[in-house]
Formats: C-alpha cells, sequence, structure tokens
C-alpha cells in the first residue's frame, strides 16, 4: 500500500514530467520523456510508446527495458526492427488479440497481472522474446493516449512492475493505472501540440518555398536564383559563426536565428512577383515583345536600296562618271554594314557604354529615311535612348519598375504577423541592395543602421548575380572575374568589409562554386590579387 508522502511525490513528480512534456520541442525527445517518466511512476522495468499511423497501424517509436540495458528509438540512433502492428486483419477484423490494438479498438485501459496466466490475448510475440533473451515478462499496463479532440493518437505500454522494496514483479495497482492515465492524457497533448506546431511550421516552408520557386519561375533567365542566395547566404552565416579571430570573432547566431535568416533569404525577392516580365526578362537594349534590331536590319537595307536608286538615276543624268558613282556605292554600303554591326553590338549591352559609342548611335539615327514620300530619322528618338543606355539593357524607367521589387518585397513582409523568433525577416530581406556608404536603395541604409545578417545577405545576391549563368544581358563570370568585380565593391564601401574578407579567407566562394557552379567557370584565384582583400 503506497502511504501519503509515497503518493504526494508521485503527484510532485508527475507534475515535474507535465511541465517537461510542455517544454521540450524535439520528438524524439519527447516520447523519450513520456516513456521514461511512466516508468518511473509506475516502477516499471520496461515499456513502449506507439504511435497509430493513417493507415490505421501502431508503430513502435520507443522501446526501453532497464533490467537488460535495452533501449531502441528515440535518441538511441537504434532502429526498432519489428513491424507495425495493424489495428485491423487482412480481412478486415478488429486485431482484438493484441494487447496494444485492442486497448486502441475498445478505447480500454487493459491492466494485465500476468501475461503467462491471461486468457484472450496473443502473447506468442512476448513469449519468444522471453525465450531468446531469457526476461521473463508478466505484468503489463496498456494506456491509449487521446489527444483533447478524444482522438487515441498512441499507446503507453508498460512491462513488469517492480516492487521497490523487494525487487519482485507485480501487477500494476490501480493508483498507479491512475497516474499513467493521467500522464497519458498529459502526454498525448504534448504529442499533439507538437504535430500541429511542426505541421504549420511545414506548411509555413513549403508556402515560402512555393513563393521562391514562382519568382524563378516567373523568368527563365532568373530560374534558381531563390533557391541559390539562400543557400550562399547560410554557408557565409556559418563560417561567420564559427570564426574565431577578426572583427566577427563575438558574432554569434542561435539555431532559431540561423532559421530566421534562412527564411528572408528565400523571401528576399518576393516582391518580383509584380515586376513585368519584359523588364525582367529584357535581353537586349531593344527588347520589348521583340527585338526591334530586326526592324532597324531592314532600314539599313532600305537604305542601301535608296542609294542604289539614287545612283542610277545619277547615271541616266550623266553627271558623274559610273566608276565613281559604284565606287561611292559601295563605301556607302560599307558603311552602313558597319554601323549595322555597331548598333547589334550597342543593342546586347554591357557594364559600361563610352560617350564616342553614344555620340555614334546619334550620328546614325540622323540618317534620312525615305517611306511613303516622307522623311524621317532613321532612328526615333526613343530607340536612340535605348541603345544608348550606358551600363545593362535597362532604361533609367525601367530600371525604377525593377527596383521597385525591394519596396514590394519589404511591404509584403512587414504585412506579416510574424512569430517573435521570425521578426527581422522584413529586415533581413529588405537590405540585400543596401550599401555599406548609404549609397543603395530603398531607405539608403548605411553600414551601423544595418544588422551583420542582412550584410550577408548583400554579398550573396551579388556574387550569385556575377556568377550566375541564366542572365540575359551578360555572359557568367568566372570565380576570378567575379572576385575582382566584389573587391572593387569592398574598396566602393558597397559591401561589408569583414563578411568580404571571411568571404574570401573561409573560401566560401569556392565551396559554392563547387556545388552550384560549371566547372568551366571554377578557374584558379590568386586571393593576393583581389582587390581590398585583409586575410
Amino acid at each position: 500500500m503506497t502511504n501519503n508522502k509515497e503518493l504526494l511525490q508521485r503527484l510532485e513528480s508527475l507534475n515535474d514530467i507535465g511541465v517537461a512534456l510542455s517544454a521540450e520541442r524535439n520528438l524524439p525527445k519527447l516520447m523519450e520523456l513520456i516513456l521514461d517518466g511512466a516508468r518511473k511512476l509506475t516502477g516499471a522495468d520496461g515499456g513502449t510508446l506507439y504511435t497509430v499511423t493513417e493507415d490505421h497501424h501502431l508503430k513502435f517509436e520507443i522501446m526501453r527495458t532497464e533490467s537488460m540495458g535495452f533501449a531502441m528509438g528515440g535518441t538511441t540512433g537504434t532502429e526498432i526492427p519489428f513491424p507495425p502492428l495493424p489495428l485491423y486483419l487482412e480481412n478486415g477484423q478488429p486485431n482484438r488479440n493484441m494487447v496494444a490494438a485492442f486497448a486502441v479498438l475498445e478505447d480500454k485501459i487493459v491492466n494485465i497481472a500476468d501475461a503467462y496466466q491471461e486468457a484472450g490475448f496473443d502473447f506468442s510475440g512476448t513469449r519468444r522474446f522471453d525465450q531468446s533473451t531469457g526476461y521473463h515478462s508478466s505484468s503489463f499496463l496498456t494506456i491509449p493516449m487521446k489527444n483533447h479532440e478524444n482522438e487515441i493518437i498512441g499507446v503507453l505500454q508498460l512491462i513488469n512492475a517492480i516492487d521497490p522494496h523487494n525487487g519482485k514483479i507485480i501487477p500494476f495497482s490501480k493508483q498507479n493505472e491512475r497516474l499513467v492515465a493521467s500522464l497519458a492524457s498529459q502526454a498525448a497533448v504534448a504529442l499533439t501540440n507538437h504535430n500541429l506546431i511542426e505541421g504549420l511550421k511545414q506548411l509555413f516552408e513549403s508556402f515560402i518555398r512555393l513563393i521562391a520557386k514562382a519568382i524563378d519561375e516567373k523568368s527563365p533567365y532568373t530560374g534558381g536564383h531563390c533557391e541559390r542566395v539562400p543557400k550562399l547566404t547560410m554557408m557565409i552565416a556559418e563560417a561567420a559563426n564559427k570564426t574565431q579571430a577578426g572583427p566577427l570573432a563575438d558574432f554569434r547566431m542561435s539555431e532559431k536565428e540561423m532559421y530566421e535568416l534562412s527564411v528572408a533569404a528565400l523571401l528576399h525577392d518576393c516582391g518580383k512577383v509584380t515586376t513585368p516580365e519584359y523588364v525582367v526578362d529584357k535581353k537586349t537594349k531593344l527588347s520589348t515583345i521583340f527585338d526591334r534590331i530586326t526592324l532597324i536590319d531592314q532600314r539599313f537595307e532600305l537604305l542601301k536600296a535608296q542609294a542604289e536608286v539614287e545612283m542610277l538615276r545619277k547615271m541616266l543624268a550623266q553627271r558623274e562618271s559610273v566608276e565613281q558613282l559604284e565606287q561611292d556605292l559601295r563605301s556607302f554600303c560599307q558603311q552602313l554594314d558597319d554601323d549595322r554591326d555597331f548598333l547589334r553590338m550597342a543593342n546586347i549591352g554591357g557594364e559600361f557604354m563610352s560617350p564616342e559609342h553614344q555620340e555614334r548611335v546619334r550620328r546614325i539615327a540622323a540618317y534620312p529615311l525615305h517611306e511613303n514620300g516622307e522623311t524621317r530619322p532613321f532612328l526615333s528618338d526613343e530607340e536612340v535612348y535605348n541603345l544608348n543606355i550606358p551600363k545593362g539593357t535597362l532604361t533609367n524607367e525601367e530600371r525604377v519598375v525593377i527596383n521597385n521589387h525591394i519596396v514590394v518585397t519589404i511591404k509584403m513582409l512587414e504585412s506579416l504577423p510574424y512569430p517573435k523568433d521570425l521578426k527581422r525577416v522584413p529586415e533581413y530581406a529588405g537590405g540585400h541592395h543596401e550599401r555599406m556608404d548609404g549609397k543603395g536603395y530603398p531607405r539608403g541604409l548605411t553600414r551601423a543602421q544595418m544588422s551583420i545578417p542582412a550584410r550577408m545577405m548583400g554579398i550573396a545576391d551579388i556574387f550569385e548575380a556575377l556568377t550566375a549563368r541564366d542572365r540575359p544581358y551578360k555572359p557568367p563570370k568566372t570565380l576570378s572575374e567575379s572576385l575582382q568585380i566584389l573587391g572593387k565593391m569592398k574598396l566602393d564601401n558597397h559591401v561589408d568589409p569583414d563578411l568580404f574578407d571571411l568571404f574570401v579567407r573561409e573560401k566560401i566562394y569556392l565551396r559554392y562554386a563547387n556545388e552550384c557552379l560549371p566547372r568551366e567557370q571554377i578557374d584558379t584565384v590568386d586571393e593576393s590579387a583581389i582587390p581590398g582583400y585583409q586575410p
């Protein structure tokens, strides 16, 4: 008979277990707490925890037998080799012969004093286990675990209650039965809460990846960007977390903070869902619905035809020698071919277009073109404006449109009701186009106004863009070319200097390249020649 003092101690233990259950977030540890807590309350030598699967089976999750030093499942790393127990037989009939299945099917606690004397249940598996190990399974206490909706989600089964005074196996008392029933109820709620939280987390992560994939799928020229930037961002974060020297020696991020950064990295371009495709996909300066350089090619042929007609008219008038006229026509047509090739190159875009080349575009634009009895310039003002874009393929107006994606990103992300562990997602995601000198966008933040994780994303976004092989407006850069450009950006106060040095020193660039770049882009890097790099 348990005295009042022992009962009070058990109730306190039950309360302590309940508090621990509500705080545990690791599922294997949570299940171990449940089983070990039940064993401690009842003095049971062994036990098993099952969960009910969607296909109506009982899955072995944790198995313990203290006297044999037997432990499987949970955090042990040892898988349980036994197949799940069916709740229903192959003929569809309820499997009432197995105690654990019976407890679920009948929603009953089953308390068996001696398995070898009990009729009505199939203990053949238990007997085989005893014969092979020398163990003697006697008393069983099997309790269904029901959640707050009264659904059975698992089964807690204890084996061999031990008398603390003489060490002998005894039946589980009614008092122990009630204590374990109470624990099973708390455990079921804890498991349900864990599953709900994990389910919501998985839904959230799936939704984030869906958005990222939608952005990548929006344009064939940015496919994979929203996948590669997070990968590179987390490589930088992991390296910063491990560094023991230099300006980042004291910087550390917890597991939750790392998760927060990964979410921000996946969502860093979510505003691009509102960016028009013709801007994102603008491969050449004259691209709209199609590349208008083909129209200009036709105009060059029209100019040649007009020049030839003019030559024939002069021949008929006998104003000049035929030889001179033919020579002038050939020279003019050659000039037109050179100008056409030049415009084709100018249309592609690049890192820089000189004032001389811009002036040549304007000179070509002045060619007179005769159509339908009217004379007009060879190029329209809009075509001249586009062809004279000094860098890349976007006009100032188009760049405003595409830059607006970060404003939209911030608005979208700031409108969400985040839990406290994700409060900084908008700040991290919204800072990857800022500069250390405050000349970036959209907010013109300086280095001192930005968090270190936000600065990490800036480097990741730039390096991914430099090495990307799916951009319509430029060929991909090699590793050495990309690091040269990034180094100059450090000197120009564009990127964080400490993170840049870490990026090179820890060879994050090479790790990323080996995972994400083709072999032809991975050239030999002379780190001593990288501008601004401080080992």
